[in-house]
C-alpha cells in the first residue's frame, strides 16, 4: 500500500526542485529524504526521478503520480480550511452527480427536499455520463450520483444502488401536434414523429418493447442523449416525446405542452448511488424519504 509521509516527501521534492531544497522545507536532513523516497520507488517499482545533467528530472511514471499527488495534497489542505474556518452560518457542501438521462425537472423534485434540511447544504450539481461521474463518485468528489439505472455491472466502483421511486411514463406533443394525431391513445402514436431518448437511456428499451408489443410504428424524427435538449425540441412541435409520469403537471407547464396519454405498461426507475451501504448524509436522507413518499406516489390522470 502507498506510504502517504512517502508521498509527500516526494511531492515536497517535485514541488521544489530538488532534495536539498525540499529538505529545508520539511526541516529534514537531505539523507533522510533521499532514504525515504528510495524506499517509496521500490513499493511502487517504478523510477521517479531520472538524472538530467547535475539535477532531476520527474520520469513519465513521476508526472503520473505528481498530478495525482496534487490532487490529494489540495483536497487534503481545503478539508483543513473547511474544518478550520467553519462557522455556523456557513453551509456545508453537498455533491451531487446527474446523469444526462435524468430529466432536469425530476432532478430539481428530488433535490428540492435537501434544501429544507437543518443548516441546508451548499448543492453543487456535475452532469455527465455515469461512468465520469461514478468515477467521480469513487475518489469522494460527489455524495452521490443520481441515475435512471442502479450501478452497472462493468465498472469496477464499489457503491451502493439505491431506488429512490419508478413511475410510468406520459407521452406530451404541442397542440398544434396533438391535432394532427387525435386518434384513441396509443394508436395516434403510429406514424406519428417521435423523439427518442438515446442508447444510453435505460428507458429506451423498455419503450421500443412497447411499441412492438402495441404495434405501433412511430416515424423516429430524432434521437437524444440529453433529457432537457429532447424535451426542448418537443416544445418546438418537433415531435412526441415522453417523460416520467411524476413530473407530468411540471413538464406540461415548463414546456406549454399537452398530454397525450399515460401508461403503466413502461416503467423509468432512479437510484441515488452512493459508496454507503445505507444511507446516512441527512440532505440524502430528505432526498430518499420526499421521492418514495411525494414524488413517486400515483396519482389520477
Amino acid at each position: 500500500m502507498i506510504n502517504y509521509k512517502h508521498l509527500h516527501y516526494f511531492w515536497a521534492v517535485a514541488k521544489a526542485g530538488g532534495v536539498t531544497r525540499a529538505s529545508e522545507r520539511l526541516h529534514l536532513t537531505p539523507q533522510t529524504i533521499s532514504g525515504q523516497l528510495s524506499l517509496f520507488e521500490e513499493v511502487l517499482g517504478e523510477k521517479l526521478f531520472k538524472r538530467a545533467g547535475r539535477g532531476f528530472e520527474l520520469t513519465e511514471t513521476g508526472h503520473m503520480v505528481l498530478s495525482y499527488a496534487d490532487e490529494i495534497f489540495s483536497l487534503g489542505k481545503e478539508l483543513e480550511e473547511v474544518l478550520h474556518h467553519r462557522t455556523p452560518d456557513r453551509p456545508m457542501q453537498f455533491s451531487v452527480g446527474i446523469t444526462d438521462s435524468v430529466p432536469k425537472t425530476l432532478a430539481y423534485q428530488l433535490l428540492e427536499p435537501a434544501m429544507q434540511v437543518p443548516q441546508a447544504p451548499r448543492i453543487i450539481c456535475r452532469e455527465g455520463k455515469v461512468a465520469d461521474l461514478l468515477a467521480e463518485l469513487a475518489v469522494h468528489r460527489l455524495d452521490i450520483v443520481i441515475a435512471d439505472s442502479p450501478m452497472p455491472r462493468n465498472i469496477y466502483v464499489r457503491g451502493y444502488s439505491h431506488l429512490l421511486g419508478e413511475c410510468g411514463i406520459t407521452f406530451f406533443a404541442t397542440k398544434e401536434l396533438a391535432k394532427q394525431h387525435a386518434e384513441a391513445f396509443p394508436q395516434c402514436l403510429n406514424n406519428a414523429p417521435m423523439l427518442l431518448p438515446g442508447e444510453d437511456v435505460a428507458v429506451r428499451p423498455r419503450l421500443l418493447r412497447w411499441f412492438s408489443d402495441k404495434q405501433i410504428r412511430p416515424r423516429i424524427a430524432g434521437e437524444f442523449d440529453d433529457s432537457a435538449l429532447m424535451q426542448a425540441f418537443g416544445q418546438v412541435g418537433a415531435g412526441i416525446f415522453a417523460a416520467p409520469s411524476a413530473i407530468a403537471e411540471q413538464v406540461m407547464r415548463q414546456y406549454e405542452v399537452v398530454r397525450i396519454g399515460t401508461t403503466e405498461e413502461v416503467i423509468e426507475q432512479f437510484y441515488a448511488i452512493s459508496v454507503e451501504r445505507k444511507l446516512t448524509h441527512a440532505a440524502v436522507v430528505a432526498i430518499s424519504r420526499a421521492a418514495r413518499q411525494e414524488l413517486f406516489v400515483k396519482r389520477p390522470h
